[in-house]
């Protein structure tokens, strides 16, 4: 019986003749012979070519199922939802575009998660910075806590800035997602500024909070003393989009304040509510929360 240690010396020859194309007897010489055709099928590579972006694909338009029953049916299904339906499959596995699609679109919502927001897009936007007590991206991601909090300084700081008994404070929060911040935030907060313009209501000047979460803005509103505050920030990516944004606004709100009493609005996105579009939304809501003095579910619309 031959052993698995002859065994794997075996193989070893036989990869390492194939590797040098010939010259180490017959399985070479099949080697290079293999290799010769395979070069005369195939047209050179060229090594500087850029391969296409394979997120740049739309894929409501890719049915990987071989002969659908309906392909009229699949199609129209797909141009109505994102969902990863009609993928096809290799026996019991995926096909390797749908894999190499799925790894990609997971890479993007990484990366959203795991980077900052520049400081030249802070500064590139006049956008104070503040940051929460957590240190760091690890701290922030594993205590959600911190997230919500500021020091004694970074308060002082923000209480200078914006000043207090103010009627509406806006601020931008990182969150969970940098792109869904850096993609939408400045175009809402125009639509915003121009919204509450025109209704003649004062807004203080907007700032950044990095390490932020959602309840940073109890803290944001009881520094502030505002009426309303509004917390633009990039809401956990998945693998449809990493760019969705939300808004939470509030009235008078203050640390452990229920859930139920922020007003939110979700999917602010290229492929949901259009940017421009939710900061004029955000503007509505923020007038009828001052003359009705609430939000959440207290505000009835």
């Amino acid at each position: 019986m031959i052993s698995e240690n002859e065994i794997k010396k075996y193989v070893a020859k036989i990869l390492k003749d194939l590797a040098e194309n010939g010259q180490a007897g017959p399985a070479g010489q099949a080697g290079q012979g293999a290799a010769a055709a395979k070069s005369a099928a195939q047209p050179a590579v060229d090594d500087g070519a850029i391969l296409p972006d394979i997120l740049e694909e739309d894929l409501s338009e890719r049915i990987d199922v071989p002969n659908p029953h309906n392909l009229e049916a699949l199609k129209a299904i797909k141009k109505i939802t994102p969902a990863r339906i009609g993928v096809g499959r290799a026996g019991h596995r995926y096909l390797t575009h749908t894999l190499l699609r799925f790894r990609a679109d997971h890479a993007v919502a990484m990366d959203a998660v795991f980077t900052d927001v520049p400081d030249e897009w802070m500064a590139e936007h006049n956008l104070p910075k503040f940051q929460t007590v957590c240190e760091n991206k690890d701290v922030f991601l594993t205590r959600p806590d911190l997230g919500r909090r500021f020091g004694p300084e970074e308060a002082a700081k923000i209480k200078a800035l914006v000043g207090s008994n103010n009627k509406v404070v806006v601020f931008v929060a990182d969150g969970l997602s940098t792109k869904a911040v850096t993609v939408n935030a400045i175009d809402t907060l125009k639509a915003m500024t121009d919204g509450l313009k025109s209704f003649g209501i004062p807004l203080s000047a907007p700032f950044f909070v990095k390490y932020g979460r959602v309840g940073s803005e109890d803290a944001v509103s009881e520094i502030t003393g505002a009426e309303v505050v509004v917390c633009l920030i990039g809401e956990r990516p998945g693998l449809v989009t990493s760019e969705s944004m939300s808004a939470y606004i509030c009235y008078k709100a203050y640390p452990n304040i229920p859930e139920a009493k922020r007003t939110v609005i979700s999917n602010i996105h290229r492929g949901g509510t259009p940017a421009v579009e939710a900061g004029s939304y955000i503007a509505d809501l923020v007038k009828l929360m001052l003359e009705k003095k609430a939000s959440g579910l207290d505000l009835k619309l």
